[in-house]
C-alpha cells in the first residue's frame, strides 16, 4: 500500500538470533537478560542513574508518580502538546493535570516560563517531554523546579540518545521515563525504562513493577528465595526477557541509527526550507543533540491538513499527526483543562513525515517532491 511508510523497524538477523537464544534458554519472562538490558542502559546514559525495565513508558510514568507520592489533591503540570499517556497517568493517580504551553512556533517544547504560569501551591510535579527528540532548555526548568520545590519527571519517549549540554536526556529529574514502543528509536514492540539517581526511588520502582513482592519468580527459580513479602500494592508492569534481548541489540545500534536519522532530517530541511505553505520547527537550537525521533512540519493556516494527508496517501506516502489536542478527545472535554493557545494551534496544523534509519535519500526526495507538488496545486 505504501511506497514510503511512516516508519520501519531497524531489525536484522541479530534480533532474530537474540529471541531464539532466549527461547532456547528455557526462561522467557523477566530474568537475567532483563538485568543485562538494564545494566547496558545505565552505562549508555553515562551517569549514576539506576534503570528499571518495564512493560511500557506509560508504566514508567505511572510508577514515577506513585513513587513520589503524587495523588488526590495534587496538581501535575504536563505539556499541552504530547501523547495522552501523560494526562492519563496523572488522572490515574487522582491528581489534576495542568497544561504548559509550547515555548513558541520554532521550539515546541515547554519552557520554564510556560511551566511557571501554571504552578500553584498544589503543584507537586512537572512532567516535561523532549518533543520529536529535541531537548528542552533544562537549565531553567531544573532551576525552577528546585526553587518551587516540585518534582521533575522527564518523559523521554522521543529522546533516547539525545543530550542537553552533553548530559543525557532522562538524567535531569527525579525520574526519566523512556519508551521502546514499535516506532521509537529503540524498539522492542512494547517496553519502557524508568531511571533515577536515588536508590530508594529505584527500590520502590522495582517493587511497584512486580506486585510489591520482595522476591521475584526468578529468585525462587534459582533457589535464592523460598517465599516473599508484599511490601506495597504494586502491579504487573514487568518486561520479559525476549523484549529485553531485543533491547540489548537495539541499544547497540542506537548511536548509528540516530546519526542516520540526523542525515535524513538534514535532507528534508534542504528540500523543504524554501517551500511555501509550511515551516520547519526546531531550527538553530543551541546546547542540544537531538535523537531525531520524528520529522515534523507546520502547515500554514490556509492549508487543509486532511487534504494534504489524503493526497500523500494517493501517491503512497504515509503521514501522521503528533498530536491531536486534548480538547478533541471525549475523555477530556469536560474536565476543565486550561487553555494553551500555541500548542493547540500547532496541534491543528502539525504534520509528521516518514523517518527511520533505513529510509533512503531517494525516498526522502520522493516525499518532498510530492508534498511540494500538492502544496502547489492547493495554492
Amino acid at each position: 500500500m505504501w511506497k514510503v511508510q511512516l516508519f520501519k523497524l531497524n531489525y536484522d538477523q541479530r534480533e532474530a538470533d537474540a529471541i531464539r537464544d532466549v527461547v532456547e534458554s528455557g526462561w522467557i519472562t523477566m530474568g537475567e537478560k532483563t538485568r543485562e538490558f538494564e545494566r547496558d542502559f545505565e552505562k549508555f546514559l553515562g551517569d549514576d542513574r539506576r534503570a528499571t525495565a518495564l512493560s511500557s513508558a506509560t508504566a514508567s510514568l505511572h510508577i514515577a508518580l506513585l513513587s513520589l507520592g503524587v495523588g488526590s489533591g495534587d496538581e501535575v503540570i504536563i505539556p499541552a502538546l504530547t501523547f495522552v499517556a501523560d494526562i492519563n497517568v496523572v488522572r490515574a493517580v487522582g491528581a489534576t493535570p495542568k497544561l504548559a504551553d509550547c515555548g513558541d512556533y520554532n521550539n515546541w517544547n515547554v519552557t520554564a516560563e510556560s511551566i511557571k504560569r501554571e504552578i500553584t501551591n498544589r503543584t507537586k510535579a512537572v512532567i516535561i517531554v523532549h518533543f520529536a527528540g529535541y531537548p528542552c532548555d533544562m537549565d531553567e526548568i531544573v532551576e525552577l523546579c528546585q526553587e518551587r520545590g516540585v518534582y521533575l519527571i522527564e518523559d523521554v519517549a522521543h529522546a533516547v540518545g539525545a543530550t542537553y549540554r552533553g548530559e543525557s536526556c532522562g538524567t535531569f529529574g527525579e525520574f526519566g521515563c523512556f519508551s521502546f514502543f514499535t516506532n521509537k528509536n529503540l524498539s522492542v514492540g512494547e517496553g519502557g525504562m524508568l531511571v533515577t539517581g536515588k536508590r530508594e526511588l529505584e527500590r520502590r520502582a522495582k517493587l511497584f513493577r512486580s506486585h510489591g513482592m520482595s522476591a521475584l519468580t526468578l529468585d525462587r527459580h534459582k533457589g535464592r528465595a523460598v517465599s516473599y513479602d508484599v511490601e506495597l500494592s504494586g502491579f504487573n508492569y514487568r518486561i520479559d526477557d525476549m523484549r529485553s534481548a531485543l533491547g540489548v541489540i537495539q541499544l547497540s545500534k542506537l548511536k548509528d541509527a540516530n546519526r542516520a536519522r540526523e542525515s535524513l532530517v538534514n535532507r528534508y530541511i534542504e528540500n523543504l526550507k524554501d517551500v511555501n505553505g509550511l515551516s520547519i520547527p526546531f531550527q538553530n537550537l543551541e546546547n542540544i543533540t537531538s535523537s531525531y525521533h520524528i520529522f515534523v512540519i507546520l502547515l500554514d493556516r490556509y492549508v487543509d491538513r486532511e487534504e494534504i494527508m489524503l493526497k500523500l496517501k494517493e501517491v503512497g506516502v504515509q503521514s501522521s499527526i503528533h498530536y491531536p489536542p486534548f480538547r478533541e478527545f471525549t475523555a477530556f472535554k469536560d474536565i476543565g483543562l486550561n487553555p494553551a493557545p500555541i500548542a493547540e494551534d500547532i496541534a491543528k496544523r502539525e504534520l509528521t513525515l516518514p523517518l527511520y534509519p533505513t529510509l533512503s535519500v531517494d525516498e526522502v526526495d520522493f516525499v518532498c517532491e510530492n508534498l511540494k507538488n500538492i502544496l502547489g496545486e492547493i495554492r
